[in-house]
């Protein structure tokens, strides 16, 4: 699948192809996730990075120093949506996109997983047929 995505204000474009077989679809319910998220839980699905392109601008980065293996945000430097996060460490090749970000919302379809909902705050709401996991699958951090 071949689909577009953008910021806000438009200055930040991309493209990306992928599977949508592959793509893996999530709710991320960290307390960071909930902070670049206004408060929501992160809906986000992984991509390739070899799919995936900058068509317009260049994003800004955030990468914290005080963090050893920390992940580098890209987000619009105008107006700040954020667009993917890059975690080599855990997910090597794949970036993390934030649903928000597409173009045409429907290609994100559903959340097949809820991680990390041991942060979950009592507005986030989680379907009844949503798998949820107090972390990360396999028991990582």
């Amino acid at each position: 699948m071949r689909t577009t995505g953008s910021c806000y204000c438009g200055e930040l474009k991309f493209a990306i192809e992928f599977d949508e077989s592959k793509a893996f679809r999530g709710q991320c319910h960290c307390l960071p996730c909930q902070k670049i998220a206004g408060g929501s839980p992160n809906v986000f699905m992984t991509v390739p990075e070899t799919g995936f392109a900058y068509t317009a601008g260049q994003p800004a980065q955030y990468k914290r120093p005080d963090l050893d293996n920390a992940v580098t945000r890209e987000f619009c430097g105008a107006c700040g949506t954020p667009i993917l996060t890059r975690n080599p460490h855990e997910a090597p090749g794949l970036l993390i996109l934030k649903a928000g970000a597409l173009d045409d919302p429907t290609v994100y379809g559903e959340p097949r997983l809820a991680i990390h909902v041991a942060d979950k705050q009592q507005y986030h709401y989680l379907p009844e047929s949503l798998p949820a996991v107090p972390r990360l699958p396999g028991g990582q951090k």
